[in-house]
């Protein structure tokens, strides 16, 4: 058994997936299209003849790429990494959703096991501190670069 890369169309990654695991092959484990991974498919499979087989059937999938992948390669995919990932306390930041849309703010506190960011609008009067998750803000100045 072993990890394959399956080169597709691009923007087609997870249609190709999809149509992958629906073949139902009991040879095929799993297929993975990560959205870090532009124009590739990750397929875990028995054997690489099973699966060259299946891509012949499947519009988007260009060709299997030679070659086999370890687990190792592929598993930092396998984990989400958390929003705030690269934000520090007093960047500059704005916001790209919710009621303060387009605001700038600076960072004052950071809460990584809830995905959270406590940021200070810049244009308040009276400096409010706001929690937004960290999918809603947008780094435009960082002291650390």
């Amino acid at each position: 058994m072993g990890m394959y890369a399956v080169k597709t169309t691009a923007s087609q990654e997870r249609t190709v997936a999809d149509m992958i695991m629906e073949r139902e092959a009991d040879d095929i484990h799993a297929a993975l299209a990560p959205d870090s991974l532009t124009s590739y498919v990750m397929v875990e499979a028995d054997d690489h003849a099973i699966l060259e087989r299946v891509l012949d059937e499947i519009p988007h999938a260009r060709n299997l790429v030679p070659g086999e992948s370890s687990i190792a390669e592929v598993e930092h995919f396998l984990s989400p990494k958390p929003d705030v990932e690269g934000i520090a306390e007093s960047d500059i930041v704005e916001l790209v959703a919710g009621p303060f849309k387009g605001e700038k703010a600076q960072v004052q506190r950071i809460d990584e096991g809830k995905d959270q960011v406590t940021v200070e609008l810049y244009e308040a009067t009276v400096p409010i501190p706001v929690t937004v998750r960290g999918d809603q803000i947008r780094v435009l100045d960082s002291e650390e670069r």
